[in-house]
């Protein structure tokens, strides 16, 4: 099978299946290389068995040579074949049903036998079936050597090896059936967390209902994966939830003022006279702010961070923003305070600004303070101030308090939701507390070092109308 193939078959599995053919793969191997060392560790040991046997039988007789006697013929046990050769290769003894004339290693094979070698020889040199294990010792006085061959059949130790080799392919593979079947149903139980997991996803429609995945009572890894993933669907639930009430608000700011246009072309087409113009003309701009505001805050959940950024002095930017509120209901004015540099996109830390003065100006009673403050800036008016239990509250989109309804007035609620993003994504944070009298809003955000090389750069900022979410 080409290996192509191969891993098209092996995706389409499942992963009982695939688990199962890795387990079964595993013992295979496994059972294959430990049948292997088993046998060659069986046939070590009963050729070594042979070899002892022979060498002891060799080593007897040769003692018998040494003392001159030797009786004839070599008395042997079992099916032992017993010759005496002397240095002219000729046969002085030998054992019953040895050969009495031609020995059985040549010269050669003698030679090696006797530097303590065993070997295999042909039976068929004796008249026997199948191959001889012989051994050869030296004998005899120094000036009469001879050697001592022994040889035995190993018939009997390859019929020992072959009958275990079939036994273990004969039981091998029936144990590796009988493990895998035992695997595929442990298998399927610890599965079947899984595929109840899967089963819950599969009637998880998004609309409403419980939307939760069954937790196994194991407290192993499926468990962790069913609690982790139950997580995530409430994170989902409650984003769908909040995008939904943003789409709904969104919608319910959008007819307003669209509807005051409606109103407005159709009784100027019913009377004939021409519609009126300046109205109009703050309906679109009140949409126009509204549109910008959705499109940043988009932008500002999608994006991690800054669009860009470079050092910006904060004192420069709280009194440039003071001069384009020169004209204000209420006189915006700046605190001294030392230079501090922080690092951001300046058009984003202007629509923050913006945002927050043009919330202050609206409900302050006398005056607005703008003030560099360690790791900030503050923003401060002397108007009716915010509940305590409200000032979390009016950073959540849409939301505007009792006393800023009226949308000619104040806004649609996005101000404070746009500074808390934009600050976020400086990885700053803004909070309100109370200034008796009025709100203070301070604006943490990262802090460069006092020397700056580069100057801020001036880029010219709108500021829109914001109410105050309060």
């Amino acid at each position: 099978m080409r290996p192509k193939a191969l891993l098209s078959f092996w995706d389409r599995l499942s992963l009982r299946s695939r688990l199962l053919l890795i387990g079964a793969g595993g013992l295979a191997v496994g059972f294959a290389l430990g049948g292997i060392v088993l046998i060659a560790a069986l046939q070590y040991a009963l050729q070594r068995g042979v070899d002892t046997d022979v060498r002891s039988t060799a080593s007897g007789v040769a003692d018998l040579v040494n003392v001159r006697a030797l009786p004839q013929p070599v008395p042997v046990s079992g099916d032992q074949i017993v010759q005496v050769v002397d240095v002219q290769h000729r046969v002085r003894s030998a054992s019953i049903g040895a050969d009495r004339l031609v020995p059985l290693l040549r010269p050669e094979e003698l030679a090696r036998a006797r530097a303590g070698k065993g070997m295999n020889v042909d039976g068929a040199r004796v008249g026997m079936d199948g191959p001889l294990r012989a051994v050869a010792v030296p004998a005899g006085p120094p000036d009469d050597p001879q050697s001592v061959i022994v040889a035995r059949p190993v018939s009997s130790v390859r019929e020992s090896v072959t009958v275990v080799r079939t036994a273990l392919l004969v039981t091998y593979p029936l144990l590796i059936a009988v493990l895998a079947l035992f695997a595929w149903r442990v298998v399927g139980a610890a599965l079947r967390p899984v595929e109840q997991l899967r089963t819950g996803a599969e009637t998880i429609t998004g609309g409403g209902g419980s939307d939760r995945l069954p937790v196994p009572t194991s407290r192993d890894e499926i468990h962790r994966l069913a609690v982790t993933l139950n997580d995530m669907l409430d994170r989902l639930a409650l984003a769908r939830a909040r995008q939904r009430a943003f789409v709904a608000d969104a919608a319910h700011e959008l007819r307003s003022p669209l509807a005051n246009m409606r109103t407005e072309l159709e009784v100027a087409q019913r009377i004939g006279d021409p519609p009126n113009v300046d109205g109009l003309l703050v309906d679109v701009e009140r949409l126009t702010g509204l549109v910008d505001d959705l499109l940043l805050l988009a932008r500002a959940d999608d994006a991690p961070g800054p669009a860009r950024t470079e050092p910006v002095e904060l004192g420069a930017l709280l009194r440039e923003t003071a001069e384009r509120y020169a004209a204000a209901r209420v006189p915006v004015t700046v605190a001294g305070g030392s230079p501090q540099w922080t690092s951001g996109d300046p058009q984003a830390l202007r629509h923050v600004l913006s945002n927050l003065v043009d919330n202050a100006v609206r409900h302050a009673a006398s005056r607005v303070t703008l003030a560099v403050v360690p790791g900030g800036f503050t923003v401060i008016d002397d108007g009716p101030g915010i509940p305590a239990a409200d000032r979390a509250r009016v950073f959540e989109r849409f939301t505007r308090l009792d006393d800023a309804r009226a949308r000619d007035a104040g806004g649609a609620g996005l101000g404070l939701a746009i500074v808390q993003e934009l600050v976020r994504r400086h990885g700053g944070t803004v909070t309100l507390a109370d200034a008796n009298p009025g709100v203070r809003a301070r604006v943490r955000l990262p802090v460069l070092p006092s020397k700056v090389p580069l100057p801020p750069q001036p880029v010219s900022g709108t500021s829109g109308t914001h109410g105050r979410e309060p």
